[in-house]
């Protein structure tokens, strides 16, 4: 087997079993490794540390499968499967309904780097992000199948990130039936159309599902604003949970006409919402500028931060967002906002919201901090699973 030669002193990290080897801490490749081919990793001592997928084009260039020196074949992986699809059947053990819809394996945090599967009913979409995952695409969805037997599995592999590890975008059915247009799901009592063959993602932010629980319990009889709402998750919760009026921001039309649908969906008649097409920061400053105001707002931005080079102007477009956002926000007001760059540290977005505050001349009160949901599992030995971070703030 081709084997990687780690330069010294670059096993430290590896000792912890974090998963990742960056191309700067090798220093040696003993043979030719294909992208995607299991290769072992040794100290410059040559002791034995791990095996793992190569992937020659990336920054990262072996993502670990194993510390134990192991094949990587069916059995091993048909049991990480078996051990992800475990974990949500323990998480959820008093609430069998949020298996209509949660994360089966979450990459890394699941070890299987770059692999992710999301569960939507009677069917299963998946996304293969790095040359490991590719290499055992197939085997990996024979596992998915032979364990959880969905009506389908279907394929979002249509995301930019492939290319860095020298991989084309690719959608399609991977076994069974194709999904249809729309999968109905029920989170937390509420009705959801997803369409997970075009929508964001794998069709629906599943991470957020228990913080649209936490928004629902603060709605009753208040306005409420929901910024990039997307198909309209939080403002649904919201409105089902008796919001007086609910406002959505959102600059697709398709995902605007979802949001429509859900609404009627759950009984929620025209008269309590309205939805706005456009560009959030561009909306919320001609509502400011109408004075207009909400008693909460929720700000759950894409991406910012894409790279350690966007970092500061990523940072400014959170601080202007949440500056907006709590000079509308009436007094006892609650803001629940949100970052899902993974490059974001959860106390610098916390100082970024603090600095907004100052500027926008509000006291706030941190009432909860709040993360994705507990199905994208993050790993104690993988920090950079936990990506999304929020705060609920109660203004003065």
């Amino acid at each position: 087997m081709n084997k990687i030669i780690l330069k010294p002193g670059r096993e430290k990290s590896l000792l912890r079993r974090h998963p990742w080897i960056f191309s700067g801490a090798i220093g040696k490749i003993d043979g030719k490794p294909k992208s995607g081919e299991t290769v072992e990793i040794y100290s410059i001592g040559g002791n034995f540390i791990a095996v793992g997928a190569w992937s020659p084009r990336s920054q990262i260039s072996v993502r670990i499968w194993s510390f134990e020196n192991c094949p990587i074949d069916h059995d091993f992986l048909k049991l990480r499967v078996q051990e992800a699809v475990a974990a949500r059947e323990a998480m959820f053990v008093t609430r069998e309904k949020q298996l209509e819809a949660c994360r089966l394996i979450a990459a890394e945090s699941d070890g299987l780097p770059g692999v992710i599967a999301d569960r939507y009913g009677d069917y299963i979409v998946c996304q293969f992000l790095s040359a490991g995952a590719e290499a055992h695409r197939e085997t990996i969805v024979d596992c998915l199948q032979e364990i959880c037997n969905p009506r389908g599995i279907y394929e979002r592999s249509d995301v930019a990130v492939r290319e860095k590890e020298g991989l084309s975008e690719r959608t399609g059915i991977l076994r069974g039936e194709e999904p249809p247009e729309i999968i109905m799901i029920v989170e937390n009592g509420i009705q959801f159309e997803v369409d997970v063959r075009n929508g964001h993602k794998t069709g629906f932010y599943l991470d957020q599902r228990d913080n649209r629980r936490a928004v629902a319990n603060h709605a009753l009889g208040r306005t409420v604003l929901n910024c990039f709402s997307y198909t309209g998750g939080f403002g649904i919760a919201a409105a089902a949970h008796g919001a007086a009026h609910v406002t959505n921001i959102e600059s697709s039309q398709d995902a605007l006409r979802m949001s429509d649908e859900n609404m009627h969906l759950n009984g929620i008649t025209e008269e309590r919402y309205s939805n706005i097409d456009g560009n959030a920061f561009k909306v919320l400053r001609a509502l400011r500028a109408e004075e207009k105001t909400f008693d909460v707002i929720i700000l759950d931005p894409p991406k910012f931060i894409e790279s350690q080079q966007q970092l500061f102007r990523g940072c400014r477009g959170y601080k202007d967002i949440n500056i907006l956002a709590l000079q509308m926000l009436n007094p006892g007001g609650m803001l629940f906002t949100f970052s899902c760059s993974g490059l974001m540290d959860a106390m610098l977005f916390q100082k970024i919201v603090a600095d907004a505050a100052l500027d926008a001349k509000r006291e706030a009160l941190i009432i909860q901090r709040l993360a994705q949901a507990p199905d994208h599992a993050v790993s104690m030995n993988f920090p950079e699973g936990f990506y999304l971070k929020g705060l609920q703030l109660q203004v003065r």
